[in-house]
């Protein structure tokens, strides 16, 4: 009988510092791959929440200057298990004037997990360019460029969802 695993006992810790050089290796993946002049982006389109902080570097690297966001909602009931999940809806949108098509858009997150999020979106926006810095093999169809593959059971501990603490040391005391 095997016992199922909790999320952090196959868990993978991202601190800031490694998030920011894995969003910076994002941006280089991208440099120069948009369909504008000289292989330009016309603007970074941020899912939030977890797509702001990458979003954020990729425009600074990239010197995008035009940033907008999309906010999608995954209701859910009985802990998020696959099995109980609903359909993902928007709940805002960015500006229809700049976003047509998708055509010259890059839209950023931090993670593709299912490919749910990423499938609504694209959906929408079927020109626009999806990367994700880091990506699980079920989602992986829904992205179009990223940086690192985990397995479909890692979880990802995002540094804004932690905090530093004290730990008691293993052995002994202070």
């Amino acid at each position: 009988m095997s016992a199922e695993r909790l999320p952090h006992e196959k868990g993978f810790h991202v601190s800031w510092d490694q998030i920011h050089r894995d969003a910076r290796a994002l941006s280089w993946r991208l440099d120069g791959k948009g369909p504008g002049e000289g292989g330009s982006w016309r603007a970074v389109v941020a899912i939030t929440r977890g797509g702001l902080v990458p979003a954020m570097i990729v425009a600074r690297e990239l010197d995008i200057r035009v940033i907008d966001t999309v906010s999608v909602k995954s209701y859910h009931s009985g802990g998020g298990k696959a099995d109980q999940r609903r359909e993902a809806m928007v709940t805002k949108s960015p500006q229809a004037e700049l976003m047509s098509d998708g055509s010259g858009i890059l839209v950023v997150d931090d993670l593709v997990d299912s490919g749910k999020t990423l499938e609504l979106i694209r959906s929408l926006y079927p020109k626009a360019h999806f990367a994700t810095v880091y990506a699980k093999p079920n989602g992986k169809p829904q992205v179009d460029t990223y940086v690192t593959e985990v397995s479909q059971d890692t979880w990802i501990f995002f540094p804004w969802d932690m905090a530093l603490q004290y730990v008691q040391p293993y052995r002994g005391a202070d």
